[in-house]
């Protein structure tokens, strides 16, 4: 496995507009003959999900205040809130397959770093949380494009919390599905659970330690890296002007609707608006933190024209591969949602 340094010049970046076009410049020009591990911290940030409705998710009004920067990535799931106490890593692979939503295979080698470092209460929780004593840590996402996958989470080190309450907006029914009432009394900082031998570390330092644990060494001069050029930094910098810098990307424009509906499906939230005319769907968008793969464009196409009866709805779900799209959920779960 080969390490990748998000730095130019020596400098390390925080931006999380470059970061994430990092991610997706490796993911997309960068194919090696082995994985690749990315490792970055950003300034105060949220990430929203590929498939997310911006408006929906981010509290506007602490963000302008704060300078908070919000970003869109490739991947689905939810939005998560990102600032210097929090590590993020990504893994870079050939798709053989079987991997999307395999979140075990990606995220065992974090955990067992953990448990070496005390915290033996680390584990994989549900769909793709990371948890200590039922509060979670870290939130992980899945992409695949041309062959290639990334699996990517985050880690909540030393973060400050009170800000990831005051900067989401999370959704009634979601926080209801866990049987819980905030934010703050559901998210957790690695570092209290760490031995005491490494209470002094900062998320840098964790990240340090974390390399060590994941490459199986004593000192990093074992570890394979790929450093990125001036070639590199001018296609990365490319990505980042179309996407993670792009304000079409990161909120684009949310036209008026006249129906919305927004439920917590088998496979997250799903959220729907559309404008029916004379018996049929005129337009839709969709919205969730499912993980799928594809554009959800391309279902948002299929039902545009579809005549709006339950029938016609389960028709048309019908010669649409939704596992693909939205995972394992059922046609029916779908048409409730939109009828």
């Amino acid at each position: 496995m080969y390490y990748v340094k998000n730095q130019r010049d020596g400098k390390e970046i925080h931006d999380p507009r470059i970061n994430l076009a990092i991610e997706y410049y490796l993911l997309n020009e960068v194919e090696l003959d082995e994985p690749i591990l990315l490792f970055y911290i950003n300034d105060n940030s949220i990430i929203v999900g590929r498939n997310q409705n911006t408006y929906e998710e981010v509290n506007t009004s602490y963000v302008d205040e704060n300078g908070v920067t919000v970003v869109r990535r490739f991947s689905g799931g939810g939005a998560v809130y990102h600032d210097m106490g929090v590590l993020n890593f990504c893994f870079l692979t050939k798709d053989d397959g079987n991997s999307f939503r395999d979140f075990k295979k990606f995220t065992s080698p974090v955990i067992d770093a953990l448990h070496q470092m005390g915290v033996e209460g680390a584990e994989l929780r549900g769909r793709n949380d990371l948890v200590i004593d039922d509060k979670k840590f870290s939130g992980n996402a899945m992409y695949a494009k041309n062959g290639r996958l990334t699996a990517h989470g985050t880690l909540m080190f030393d973060s400050e919390i009170e800000a990831v309450v005051k900067a989401l907006k999370p959704k009634k029914h979601k926080l209801a599905s866990k049987g819980i009432k905030s934010i703050r009394s559901r998210v957790t900082n690695i570092k209290p659970y760490l031995d005491d031998s490494y209470q002094f570390m900062n998320a840098k330092d964790f990240r340090d330690k974390l390399l060590l644990y994941i490459f199986n060494t004593d000192t990093t001069d074992s570890i394979k890296e790929y450093t990125l050029t001036e070639k590199d930094w001018v296609r990365i910098e490319a990505f980042a002007d179309q996407y993670t810098a792009n304000w079409e990307w990161n909120y684009g424009k949310s036209p008026a609707f006249d129906m919305e509906r927004s439920e917590r499906l088998s496979v997250g939230t799903v959220e729907v608006k559309m404008n029916v005319r004379k018996g049929n769907i005129d337009d839709i968008r969709i919205y969730g933190d499912f993980f799928g793969l594809g554009e959800i464009k391309d279902v948002e196409e299929e039902l545009r024209g579809t005549s709006y009866t339950r029938e016609a709805l389960t028709a048309k779900f019908e010669t649409i591969d939704v596992k693909k799209y939205f995972g394992q959920v059922d046609i029916q779960e779908l048409v409730e949602l939109l009828y």
